[in-house]
Parts: C-alpha cells; structure tokens; sequence
C-alpha cells in the first residue's frame, strides 16, 4: 500500500484490512468515480490558472506584480489545504475542490512567468504532462508495468531523497547558498531534471495502484475525492518539473 505521493500514504487505507471502513456497494469508492472527481479537479484548477494567467500579464506583456502574489499565495494556500485534507480525509469532497481552486492560482502565476520568458514552453509541459499520464496509465492497466513491493519501495526511497534535496535547497537559500545542480541548465542539471520527472511519472503508477486498491476494499464514498486530490498532487508535481526540464533544455 506504500506510495511516493505523500497524499496517498501507506497508512490511508490502513483500517481497511479489519473493515472498520468498508462501505456498502452501492456507498463504496469506485474508479469511474474517482475518474470522474479527477475530472472535476482538473477543471476547476484550469479555470483558476486562466485567471492568474490573465492578472499575471500586464497590459504590455510582461509579468504583473500580482504573478509573485498568486504564485506565493498559491503555493502557501495549496500546502495548507493538502495538509487539511491529508488529515482529514472525510473533508476531501470539500477540501479537494479548494485545493484545485487555490491551486490554479499558483500554476497560472507561475506558467505566466515561464511563458513569458520562454514562449510556448507551457503547451509543451501541458502535452507532456497529460501524454506522461496517459501512456502510463495504458502500460499499468496493461499490466506492462509490475506494481511489486521492490518497486514500490525504490519509487518511494527516489522520492524520499529529491524530498529532502530540495528541502536542504530551500534552507540553504537563507544563507544566499544555491545547489546549482538543482537550478542551472548544465547537463548534470538536466540530467538532474530527467531523473525527477521519472521518479514523479512513476508515481502516477503508485497512485493508480493506490486508488484501485481502495476501490477493491469498497472504501467510503468520500475517498474518491481523496484519492483524486491524490492523484492532483502527482500531476501538479509532474507539471512543474517538466516546465522546470524544459527551461533548461531552453537555456541551452
């Protein structure tokens, strides 16, 4: 039951082994459900990122002073909110469609400023990101891909240690010291890049895992909101990093 994605952690479907949480059937988490929550995420974080987007872009096309707001409060808004939800889960039908809205915030702020310097490089993320999440989800349901225990725990030890990368980067911030591998557009910055948009893409797998296993168990109603903010928290992820891989690439 272990995934990388902290949102669906080892211990969410804990209580279902001794059915203190199983739902009737017709009460039970179902994957069309959580698709169609999916969905819904998606689109509210859509229609907020176009806003930012627009307030992030002054009348002569260059970035606005609202985009460092949007991009902060965003970011700050979208942790509290995941925290929220991680902890209470049966806040998810709630509190997921917040995330999703607090969240379009920060990624149309921040896709603003990455266009903006590098035109057309959010399309290219945008279709990456979907196309990443498409493909792996065919190679799961076809069974190409293995969910063992190993791969579980490898997914979960590379996501582990990028986690504490880049907590160590944000501290040392502070002190005006920058991790350049983590930043720059050398090779090994790149190949840097690479190998984190691998480990986030194969936590799209994990949570596939995760949220079909909790459908078999019948899990409440209410996790398929949870297991969708689950898979946003993947998908923002991924985003992100491949806008960051592909500025790299750019600046090159």
């Amino acid at each position: 039951m272990r995934s990388g994605n902290p949102a669906l952690s080892e211990s969410t479907f804990l209580d279902l082994a001794s059915g203190s949480v199983v739902a009737r059937p017709d009460q039970a988490m179902t994957i069309n459900g959580t698709v169609n929550k999916t969905g819904i995420l998606l689109l509210l974080t859509v229609l907020t990122a176009a806003f930012a987007w627009s307030q992030s872009v002054d009348a002569y096309g260059q970035v606005s002073s609202s985009a460092m707001m949007y991009t902060i409060g965003g970011a700050v808004g979208g942790l509290i909110l995941a925290l929220v939800t991680v902890f209470k889960k049966e806040w998810s039908p709630v509190t997921a469609p917040m995330y999703a809205l607090v969240e379009g915030f920060f990624l149309g702020a921040i896709s603003a400023v990455f266009n903006m310097k590098f035109p057309g490089i959010v399309f290219q993320a945008v279709l990456l990101t979907f196309g990443t999440l498409f493909a792996l989800l065919m190679l799961y349901r076809s069974g190409v891909i293995k969910v063992t225990e190993k791969f579980k725990m490898g997914v979960f030890a590379a996501t582990g240690g990028i986690a504490l990368v880049y907590l160590a980067s944000f501290v040392l911030s502070f002190f005006n010291i920058n991790v350049p591998v983590i930043h720059d557009a050398s090779l090994l910055g790149i190949a840097f890049s690479l190998f984190v948009v691998a480990v986030a893409a194969l936590n799209l797998v994990l949570d596939f895992d995760f949220i079909e296993t909790g459908a078999a168990a019948h899990a409440p109603k209410y996790m398929e909101w949870y297991g969708a903010f689950g898979l946003m928290v993947t998908l923002v992820w991924l985003y992100v990093e491949f806008l960051r891989l592909l500025s790299k690439i750019q600046q090159r």
